[in-house]
């Protein structure tokens, strides 16, 4: 698979990677985890969006938010397009993620909102559980955090 990557903030995507990205999201977000919420939302404006498309189509997602209060940045909306799951795009997404995250911040910190069921998957990326498992949405999750 020769996947190509793009980093950019949002007023830099074009409209069609713009529908790409919104269409996967929901796609699995809203409509595969039959999850009924606004995933749509105003911290779109201020992410960096990591989009990997292959032979020009948008097969894995992410996006990273600005340093929250608590001082680090935040991991969301980490996806990978059904038909292409099981062949470590996501682990190679999240290492995409980590080095946006080095290129922006200078070190890899940061936080996330897992789906309890993917916590190993982030586990194997640094991240660690730092509370108990809640209710998000239907949905149960897990705070995690990495250090650098």
């Amino acid at each position: 698979m020769t996947m190509q990557w793009t980093a950019t903030n949002f007023d830099a995507l074009p409209p069609i990677s713009l529908h790409a990205m919104f269409k996967l999201r929901v796609d699995v977000f809203v409509v595969e985890q039959a999850c009924a919420y606004g995933e749509v939302d105003e911290a779109d404006l201020s992410a960096v969006h990591i989009l990997g498309h292959e032979d020009g189509m948008l097969v894995a997602y992410a996006r990273i938010l600005p340093a929250a209060p608590d001082g680090l940045p935040h991991i969301g909306r980490v996806v990978v397009h059904p038909a292409y799951r099981g062949h470590g795009l996501g682990h190679a997404l999240m290492e995409r993620v980590l080095e946006e995250l080095r290129t922006l911040t200078g070190d890899t910190r940061a936080a996330l909102a897992a789906q309890e069921h993917l916590q190993g998957f982030y586990e194997h990326h640094g991240f660690i559980g730092t509370g108990p498992v809640y209710d998000l949405d239907g949905i149960p999750h897990v705070d995690m955090v990495r250090g650098s």
